[in-house]
């Protein structure tokens, strides 16, 4: 079936509904930016001035300082700000640390994709691999923990999340490694399971790209300190110096030169979830919204998540598939030209900004439901999807 296959259904359009959402803007990344935020509310001392200068690196550390305080990290982790976002901080570790040791990948969605590409065609590893649909995940009681072990918890183009650490046995053997970046800030993170912990600040906080987290236990330091491995390291990925850890990193001494105004962003962003109650205000806001987005879904005939079982599903990253029978039975090509009229039809109303799914996932819508986006928006975004849904099939 095509695009021109797929028969109408009645004109039962809805009216156009009277209010829009407050800020439309529903971006898997970046995100959303804090209510309330303007660029004239950021700090502008430390702009203009070297990252090293005392200002400098008192602020890149004070918002390491913050970081640690609302995902309540132990004072045994390090945490460094990173080159390259949370891809630059997942790269930095796997080059730095793989080879030690046997590694199995769990992927069930393209970024978890992509950390197998890294470990087979780049640093030509033989690694165990665990897939899963987008929408599933792979059987973790199959996970060999002999092994180091890298996954995503929480897969931001797939909408499936681990549900929790109870997984990873404390006697591990391997190491793990957990891209976090739209998980952390929006669901507890055991950091007791956790050896390589990594997100980047445009997600669930809704700062600017370029920079990532990294945080690492001490058997990762460990790792570090004990392993050098077969290939060269870039200079942005060296963490250590003569067999120590370079301790200036993980105190505000980044590798290269970062963007003031980012971190500035940041450190916002870290004080408006400070005010809130931290972590548990964050989690309070994020489930909030994901369960306005359950409450849309379960109001329309033509919607449903792509994630079926609620125990697995995120409450970020919410993808959305067609129900219809009509269109979830069309191909690929027609579904695709529905999410694009879809989303921009909202978009030129400005009630939904870049809400399309994913390129490599299955077509459909996702909703960006992180901290930083208002439970009333979601709620008022509803009855336009509606509309915009009924006005393009009729």
């Amino acid at each position: 079936m095509t695009a021109t296959d797929t028969a109408p259904t009645p004109d039962l359009r809805p009216d156009r509904p009277a209010s829009k959402p407050a800020r439309p803007w529903f971006s898997s990344g970046p995100c959303a930016k804090p209510p309330g935020w303007s660029l004239d509310r950021l700090p502008h001392g430390a702009l203009g001035r070297s990252h090293r200068s005392k200002l400098g690196k008192s602020r890149l550390q004070y918002a390491i300082e913050l970081t640690r305080e609302i995902l309540q990290v132990p004072a045994t982790h390090r945490i460094g700000i990173v080159p390259a976002s949370d891809t630059g901080a997942v790269e930095m570790a796997m080059w730095s640390m793989l080879g030690a040791r046997p590694v199995t990948l769990l992927a069930w969605e393209s970024f978890g994709d992509g950390w197998v590409t890294d470990a087979v065609k780049q640093l030509k590893l033989d690694p165990a691999v665990l897939k899963a649909p987008y929408g599933q995940l792979p059987d973790l009681g199959a996970v060999d923990f002999a092994n180091d072990v890298i996954f995503t918890w929480n897969g931001t183009t797939s909408g499936a999340r681990v549900p929790n650490g109870d997984w990873i046995p404390d006697d591990r053997e391997g190491l793990t490694f957990a891209d976090s970046t739209s998980a952390a800030f929006a669901t507890p993170l055991p950091w007791d399971k956790l050896d390589v912990t990594t997100f980047s600040f445009q997600k669930v906080l809704g700062g600017e790209g370029g920079h990532g987290v990294l945080i690492l236990s001490p058997r990762a330091v460990e790792r570090l300190e004990s392993y050098s491995p077969a290939w060269p390291l870039p200079k942005i990925f060296r963490m250590t110096k003569s067999g120590k850890l370079i301790e200036g990193i993980f105190q505000g001494e980044t590798i290269n030169t970062p963007s003031m105004l980012v971190i500035e962003d940041y450190i916002f962003a870290l004080e408006w979830a400070k005010g809130l109650g931290g972590l548990e205000g964050l989690i309070e806001r994020a489930d909030a919204n994901a369960a306005a987005v359950n409450a849309i879904v379960e109001s329309l005939l033509w919607l449903d998540h792509l994630v079926a079982d609620p125990a697995i599903r995120s409450n970020t990253s919410v993808c959305l598939k067609f129900a219809d029978a009509a269109v979830a039975g069309a191909d690929e090509a027609a579904q695709l030209a529905l999410v694009k009229k879809l989303a921009g039809l909202l978009e030129a109303e400005d009630v939904a900004y870049d809400i399309a799914g994913y390129r490599d996932a299955p077509p459909g819508l996702r909703i960006w439901c992180g901290a930083t986006v208002d439970t009333a928006d979601i709620e008022a975004l509803g009855p336009w999807l509606d509309w915009a849904w009924h006005s393009i099939r009729s």
